[in-house]
């Protein structure tokens, strides 16, 4: 669907929406097993599929896409280009960090060591759905991170408002 957003000097600019029919959503405690191993929720599994790309994620968590959005996330970093040091730099960092695993028949992720180490996983980690896609937090690191959130909500809030976001 596209849909024309017109300036005040008469420009007219495109923006490009995705109508979806699900969202990945909510949080959910588990435990990474000794063999590196994660159960994903019931209700992920069924939105991402029986492959997933893990790669490295903002604020030192893991992200976990689906093949389907993995696709289209890496199509918009490769049309950037190369000629710009911070466009580089942050193809290294997303496809770099990537790894395509399998879900097992038991609904678990094997998360490898490199991804681990980045995110700092101990053996209770946090999943939380963040609309196309699902987040691993270290289970101490998601606590202060919300606590820190929490506490700049009204601020953060307040700076949405006056762009009209919210």
């Amino acid at each position: 669907m596209k849909w024309y957003i017109m300036s005040s000097s008469g420009m007219k600019w495109h923006a490009s929406f995705s109508l979806r029919n699900t969202m990945l959503i909510g949080q959910h405690r588990h435990t990474l097993d000794p063999k590196k191993r994660i159960s994903l929720p019931a209700k992920f599994r069924k939105e991402l599929g029986k492959k997933v790309v893990l790669t490295n994620g903002l604020d030192h968590c893991i992200f976990v896409y689906s093949i389907k959005e993995w696709n289209t996330i890496a199509s918009k970093l490769g049309s950037l280009g190369f000629g710009n040091a911070s466009t580089r730099s942050f193809n290294r960092f997303l496809l770099g960090g990537a790894e395509e695993v399998e879900i097992d028949s038991a609904g678990r992720i094997l998360v490898p060591d490199f991804l681990k180490e980045f995110a700092g996983l101990q053996e209770k980690v946090i999943l939380t759905g963040v609309q196309n896609r699902v987040e691993i937090w270290d289970e101490a690191r998601w606590s202060t991170y919300v606590k820190n959130v929490g506490e700049e909500a009204d601020a953060l809030a307040e700076k949405l408002g006056e762009v009209g976001l919210i």
